[in-house]
């Protein structure tokens, strides 16, 4: 019976302390709450393919320098899976890399998945095998996209857990975004729009990262992900992309 109470204890215990950990970060109405305390953030992009590793610590200690809190980079789908299921994550598109640089500067990272980036980059982010899949359709209520979509974001969001770079598991993101500026597309097509807007959302927050999840220029977003209406303006007033490094 002794045993039994303590074994019943010890799993309480390890329930509480897991709740704890993924409440590390949060947000109300007036900023974001990081291990118990408000922070107003100010948030720069470095996009990690644009430059060589070698220049990495470079431009991170320029953004710090320049005052920045976070480092915001889009992930950029073409560069990490150039054809299906097959993988880079070197070189240039070593992001992990990335992160640890952002983590070792003292910084805070914003995750911008995507997968739609926009950014001046070819195709939107997107590697031009997803043309070629049968019956595709981008960025909707569509099975072929939403099935190569959520297996690229899990992809990511499960490399990010196993080098432990979320920031309840000690690492440097403290937010996620899912998808890009999709308001207007959603407004023009309508009912396949929002059903693919939900779905997207509830996707991401499945991937139980531990961290907010927000939408760029999305008036409605479905709850708990963030709506940011403003366009490269995020939380505002208390979280804002102030400048672009790189």
């Amino acid at each position: 019976m002794l045993r039994t109470n303590i074994l019943l204890l010890i799993i309480v215990l390890v329930s509480f302390l897991s709740c704890t950990v993924r409440a590390k970060v949060s947000y109300d109405g007036r900023s974001f709450i990081i291990n118990g305390q408000r922070k107003i953030l100010i948030s720069g992009s470095i996009h990690y393919p644009r430059s060589t590793p070698e220049m990495w610590p470079d431009l991170i200690q320029k953004a710090k320098d320049g005052g920045l809190d976070v480092i915001q980079t889009y992930v950029f789908w073409n560069v990490h899976e150039p054809s299906p299921g097959r993988y880079n994550f070197e070189g240039r598109g070593d992001i992990v890399r990335f992160l640890k640089l952002v983590k070792a500067a003292g910084l805070y990272a914003h995750l911008r998945i995507g997968p739609y980036i926009c950014a001046e980059w070819n195709f939107g982010g997107f590697p031009v095998w997803l043309k070629y899949v049968p019956g595709m359709e981008f960025r909707t209520d569509n099975g072929p996209f939403k099935a190569a979509m959520q297996g690229f974001v899990t992809k990511i969001v499960n490399l990010m857990k196993s080098e432990n770079l979320f920031e309840p598991q000690g690492g440097p993101i403290i937010m996620s975004q899912i998808e890009n500026e999709y308001g207007p597309v959603e407004w023009e097509i309508g009912a396949p729009g929002k059903a693919y807007t939900k779905w997207a959302a509830q996707m991401a927050v499945a991937q139980n990262t531990g961290v907010p999840w927000v939408m760029c220029k999305q008036d409605d977003a479905p709850d708990p992900v963030v709506s940011n209406s403003f366009y490269h303006l995020f939380f505002c007033p208390f979280f804002s992309e102030f400048i672009r490094v790189i």
